[in-house]
């Protein structure tokens, strides 16, 4: 019961400043219709999970398609751009730019402090409860380098290694951190068998996770792991809202779900560990939407009692209890590579 009293969870305003949405919205308004611009070239996929041609319609947002696995309850944008596309709609993307130059630089440190430090403490003891050895790390999309900057400061690993494609490999570089501008899945083989691969928020922007995964795999010792964090479909604020959800957009073109995201990794020959959930604002998202008007729940009385009325009481207490029973929607799955590449 302790747990639930006294633990403290940082606010959605805190790694997202309010300052910055109207400017955030506007740019990713300009995105979506470049995007847009491109569908005649989309292309159908089957399920980015399983693999299976199972599935229906589930929703549109944005006038893209997004349908639902009836094997492993994904739900995927489909028809979706080429890789292609994607690489240029990101190497131009209006919100990239504008959090590149603005938002992250305002923002790192606090990130840094309630989410990079989090994730380096949770990937040691991860090392520590699988007896993994701490010589050489690898974070694939590793954007600005923060986190694995903050590997570096622990001294725990012998060499710490960013693979980041897009052109802030170079704020990894000045970090001092040891970098391959390029994407994972270019990369045939390194000199050296990373004994952890990490990667975060990057599996649900991939046209082809399959060949992510595949590419992290062609690298890996048997002996590695590899630690992936994405949105869970499932989790409380996305269900909760529904379109509203902005973890619902043009970008995340994959949402899988704990069991689905298991599947895939399984399909690609890992062996899941773990799967856990230990987001902390699902709750503090939620209720945001509800005071400034976005949400409604005048017919959502245990709503209005648990994210409205009963807020500084059960606030907290409710975040823990999603958490403990993987019912957020930031997820992590840790795996073992147990067979040779494929």
């Amino acid at each position: 019961m302790e747990i639930f009293m006294t633990k403290k969870f940082f606010s959605e305003n805190e790694i997202r400043p309010e300052k910055f949405k109207s400017r955030m919205e506007k740019v990713k308004s300009r995105d979506i219709k470049y995007l847009f611009s491109k569908k005649n070239r989309f292309v159908k996929v089957n399920c980015p999970a399983c693999g299976r041609n199972n599935f229906k319609k589930a929703f549109k947002k944005y006038g893209f398609t997004f349908d639902s696995c009836g094997d492993c309850g994904t739900v995927f944008m489909n028809p979706r751009a080429t890789p292609e596309i994607l690489d240029d709609f990101y190497s131009q993307s209006a919100v990239y730019a504008y959090w590149n130059k603005t938002v992250y630089p305002a923002s790192e440190e606090l990130r840094r402090e309630k989410i990079v430090k989090p994730r380096v403490k949770r990937i040691l003891e991860i090392c520590d409860k699988f007896k993994i050895p701490k010589k050489c790390l690898v974070e694939a999309g590793a954007g600005f380098g923060t986190f694995c900057d903050e590997v570096k400061k622990t001294g725990e690993f012998q060499r710490v290694v960013a693979i980041e494609p897009s052109a802030t490999a170079k704020s990894c570089r000045q970090k001092g951190i040891e970098t391959i501008e390029d994407f994972i899945e270019n990369i045939k083989t390194l000199k050296f068998a990373p004994n952890v691969v990490a990667s975060f928020e990057v599996i649900e922007h991939l046209f082809s996770p399959e060949n992510f995964l595949t590419g992290c795999k062609r690298l890996m010792s048997k002996e590695s792991i590899i630690a992936v964090s994405c949105p869970n479909y499932n989790g409380f604020d996305i269900l909760t809202l529904g379109l509203d959800s902005e973890s619902i957009d043009h970008e995340h073109i994959n949402l899988f779900n704990p069991d689905s995201l298991s599947k895939l990794f399984s399909r690609c020959g890992f062996e899941v560990l773990e799967c856990f959930t230990p987001g902390e604002i699902d709750a503090d998202i939620v209720r945001n939407k509800i005071i400034s008007g976005e949400f409604e729940i005048k017919d959502k009385p245990f709503l209005k009692l648990l994210l409205i009325d009963e807020w500084d009481e059960m606030g907290a207490k409710f975040q823990s209890f999603l958490q403990n029973n993987n019912l957020s929607s930031n997820m992590w799955l840790v795996a073992k590579n147990k067979q040779s590449a494929i």
